[in-house]
């Protein structure tokens, strides 16, 4: 069975941010992920982990002004110093954190934008990201998210994703396997895995249509765990979805997956 982490800039919105550590670990998770860090100092965040026995997965490098709408900034055109002090920042908090890996948001793509100018700074900048990340032990994962949820978002496909990943030819450039903005986009879930394992950074899960727990909508999920098992998948799987109510109440999914 899958290892789960808790993404708690999602799950525990019954509790302050801070406070959802303790609660991912009272429920049986054994690491977390979330969004962003950067409100926080690292260390103050890592005596959380510390504390409650956890293991930071994840988490996004500076996306540019959020509060704005900016959604990453990988792709964006005269950033390109911004994104390497964004660089600079995440590995910072890696450092202190542990986490082996982190997310590169592509950003959003105006209207009428020529996408091949995109594309090419978006390429210069992973590579730059991959570089410095490896110098760090780390690995950099870009994630394919669907336009119904992000309108505009420069990446949604994985076989892009695969396409940039292998074009840019870093090892430690993979992917971040959404399941829920698959089944959006392009569908086909099982095939993807099979076909795209090999580059799988990793693997979130929500319920679709809804983002709910992963027990309803029309996803197999356990059918979806077997399969990531037998395809030696290693990594941690993010629950990256919106409780339908009390959190810790609606996690009888995950409990039930481990009887």
């Amino acid at each position: 069975m899958p290892r789960f982490a808790a993404n708690i800039s999602m799950l525990y919105p019954e509790h302050d941010f801070l406070d959802r550590f303790a609660a991912a670990a009272a429920d049986g998770f054994k690491a977390v992920e979330y969004l962003f860090p950067y409100d926080y100092s690292p260390h103050e965040l890592k005596t959380r982990l510390d504390d409650n026995g956890l293991v930071q997965v994840l988490f996004n490098a500076p996306p540019g002004d959020w509060a704005s709408g900016e959604r990453g900034i990988a792709s964006l055109p005269n950033r390109q110093a911004e994104f390497r002090n964004s660089i600079a920042r995440a590995l910072e908090y890696a450092t202190v954190l542990g986490n082996d890996r982190f997310h590169v948001m592509a950003g959003l793509l105006p209207a009428h934008a020529d996408r091949a100018t995109h594309r090419e700074i978006y390429l210069a900048n992973l590579a730059y990201a991959s570089q410095e990340a490896a110098r760090a032990g780390l690995t950099v994962v870009i994630e394919p998210i669907n336009t119904r949820d992000m309108p505009g978002f420069f990446l949604n496909r994985q076989d892009e994703a695969q396409s940039i990943c292998e074009e840019i030819g870093a090892p430690n450039l993979k992917v971040q396997f959404d399941c829920y903005h698959c089944q959006i986009v392009e569908g086909d879930i099982a095939a993807k895995l099979r076909r795209d394992m090999h580059r799988i950074g990793h693997i979130q899960i929500a319920g679709v249509p809804d983002r709910h727990e992963p027990d309803e909508g029309e996803v197999n999920y356990p059918y979806l765990f077997k399969l990531i098992d037998e395809l030696g998948y290693e990594g941690w799987v993010g629950c990256e979805y919106r409780p339908r109510a009390n959190t810790s109440d609606g996690l009888v999914w995950m409990h039930g997956l481990r009887v």
